[in-house]
């Protein structure tokens, strides 16, 4: 019988990224909250617990609960002691940290990307060109600022006629 050796620090810092980077975004499940830049950081604490950070897409969103439940359940189930999720606040989450692959997932399941870099029309509420996700028109109009969650808006393909929701840049 072989005895168990820890891991050490770092290695098994890493592994707790890779496994909470794994769990799905539960308003968009084709996003991991990786994907989603959602997951911030991880430590081993010296008391060998295992903390995960997380930063909510904005202030009162409610799928953070249950990412924190799924992202503490998942480290257990991959037996990381005591795992711990945090929340953490600033600096405060942007579109920024959506990673590529995430904007991709995005427009494959329907939803237009935010655009690569937050910038100043969108503090000011002024519409970004959305191309269709669908048929990758430029000709889209805005029908609502707030779609099916609230951090993404309604919009309409005027080539394809196609409603889809527009994942706002904040």
């Amino acid at each position: 019988m072989s005895a168990v050796v820890p891991l050490d620090a770092e290695k098994l810092r890493r592994r707790a990224l890779d496994i909470a980077g794994e769990v799905p975004d539960p308003e968009i499940p084709v996003l991991s909250i990786a994907d989603l830049g959602v997951l911030r950081d991880a430590r081993v604490t010296a008391d060998g617990a295992v903390e995960v950070d997380i930063t909510p897409t904005y202030s009162g969103c409610p799928a953070m609960d249950m990412i924190a439940l799924q992202v503490e359940a998942a480290l257990a189930a991959a037996d990381l002691p005591k795992p711990k999720v945090r929340t953490v606040l600033s600096p405060a989450w942007t579109t920024d940290w959506m990673s590529e692959a995430g904007r991709e997932k995005l427009r494959r399941y329907g939803i237009a990307p935010p655009t690569p870099r937050a910038g100043r029309r969108a503090l000011f509420g002024l519409d970004e060109d959305v191309p269709c996700p669908r048929c990758g028109s430029g000709e889209t109009q805005k029908l609502s600022e707030f779609g099916s969650t609230a951090c993404k808006a309604l919009w309409r393909c005027t080539a394809c006629r196609e409603p889809f929701d527009y994942f706002k840049c904040l």
